[in-house]
């Protein structure tokens, strides 16, 4: 089996940490309880992901010399979930929600985290092809780390959209997108692997993937973690997606 082959299979396998996430959301019971866990697990899992992934990747990749392309980017992400976020009709962050308001809030943050998710993963998955070609062992060592934090947002996804009332077949097409957009991301690795992708042009990506999860932080996910009404359940999804993300990066 050549290498470029085993690249592909492992970012095959790394999809496959988010619907492990979502089988494992979609089949637990007592669901009200599992989507504030969800939403804390999101919440914290988020927060680690910008400051313990995203923020050092920009600075990596950009220097802090451009960091003011940095911050150009992260207005371009945050603009365009803005943009979107008056697109997708009938969510209610502001204020007590009815049972539908919050199905149908729910649903709008599994379509935003979604974009989001899915451009961070396809980065992700050209960095673990283009490790896996220089050493397999520590491809797989680094697929196994972004595997763990891929987990809980699975289960953010399912739970968002299972809970938001959409159906099956949307709800497992949207969690199926985000799960290939890591071997997406690895055929373009294939693909571009005779190119040199300037540094500039995958510092932006990221940012503008972290600009996208602020707008998702701070204008959805803040309002549901304050309404949270099993806030015992909502607490130890905050700790876990603490520990979960914590083990992930030492690994």
């Amino acid at each position: 089996m050549s290498i470029e082959i085993i690249g592909l299979l492992v970012t095959f396998l790394l999809g496959l940490f988010v619907l492990i996430g979502a089988f494992v959301a979609l089949l637990a019971s007592k669901k009200e309880q599992i989507t504030d866990f969800c939403l804390g697990l999101a919440f914290s899992v988020i927060i680690m992901l910008i400051v313990l992934d995203l923020i050092p990747e920009v600075c990596e990749h950009l220097g802090l010399a451009y960091i003011w392309l940095a911050l150009l980017f992260i207005a371009l992400g945050y603009g365009i979930l803005r943009l979107l976020d008056r697109f997708v009709p009938d969510h209610h962050e502001h204020h007590k929600m009815t049972k539908k308001e919050s199905h149908n809030n729910l649903r709008h943050i599994g379509i935003l985290s979604s974009v989001a998710l899915i451009i961070h993963n396809i980065v992700e998955g050209m960095a673990v092809y283009t490790t896996v070609l220089t050493s397999v062992s520590s491809g797989l060592l680094l697929a196994i780390g972004i595997g763990f934090h891929n987990l809980p947002l699975g289960m953010v996804i399912a739970t968002a959209f299972y809970q938001g009332d959409q159906k099956p077949f949307k709800t497992w097409l949207s969690i199926g997108l985000v799960a290939a957009s890591t071997l997406l991301g690895g055929v373009l690795g294939f693909a571009l692997s005779s190119v040199t992708i300037p540094e500039w042009v995958l510092g932006g990506l990221l940012s503008i993937t972290l600009g996208m999860l602020l707008f998702i932080l701070f204008s959805e996910l803040w309002h549901r973690i304050y309404q949270s009404k099993y806030k015992k359940e909502r607490n130890i999804g905050i700790i876990l997606g603490i520990v979960v993300m914590i083990i992930s990066m030492l690994i």
